[in-house]
């Protein structure tokens, strides 16, 4: 049965009216806490400060029911803390990732020979390529110096001349140890 100081308790709680208090009790068979977090599911009630929450899980030791508040100098706080912390490195990780993929992809790579442009793809593809077969991509970058191709990036971010210049760098000093040993090669007069 529901008395009327329960009734009041509940509307000085809850903040709602007696109609709506009276039945949330009744709903809830007596039982406040279950009341409350009734109210607070349907809007009624505001959930309390502080960043806590009703828990109607039964006690182990008796019946009761009880608010628990969430402090952030307790572990709870402190692992809800870090949960949320990790999560926002986690999602700014992937940020980050997605904007260096966006800038490989709108740069490219041109592959010249003899003032001809033979091939070109995106940096994305040459940095894979790079990171999962190192020891064949980068060999093969080299030996194709030494054949007379050269190379140049194309796009808003690797496309600049100061980028560019050191590729032709590159290639000059492929050229001129090529010229070297091919005369070292030819026999002397």
């Amino acid at each position: 049965m529901i008395t009327l100081e329960q009734v009041d308790k509940l509307r000085e709680k809850a903040n709602v009216s007696y109609d709506e208090a009276r039945a949330a009790l009744e709903t809830a068979g007596g039982d406040m806490l279950e009341a409350l977090i009734n109210l607070e599911r349907q809007g009624k009630v505001i959930p309390p400060e502080g960043g806590g929450y009703y828990n109607s899980n039964e006690n182990k030791s008796d019946s009761k029911r009880r608010f628990i508040e969430i402090n952030p100098n307790d572990n709870g706080g402190k692992a809800h803390r870090e949960h949320g912390h990790f999560k926002e490195l986690l999602r700014r990780f992937f940020k980050f990732c997605a904007m260096v993929i966006h800038k490989g992809n709108i740069n490219s790579i041109e592959v010249i020979k003899n003032g001809e442009v033979k091939t070109a793809f995106s940096v994305t593809v040459l940095v894979v390529l790079a990171f999962c077969f190192f020891w064949i991509t980068i060999p093969l970058l080299v030996i194709g110096l030494f054949l007379g191709y050269s190379y140049r990036f194309r796009g808003p971010d690797l496309g600049k001349d100061c980028v560019n210049s050191a590729m032709n760098t590159a290639s000059n000093a492929a050229e001129a140890l090529k010229n070297a040993v091919v005369e070292q090669q030819k026999p002397q007069p």
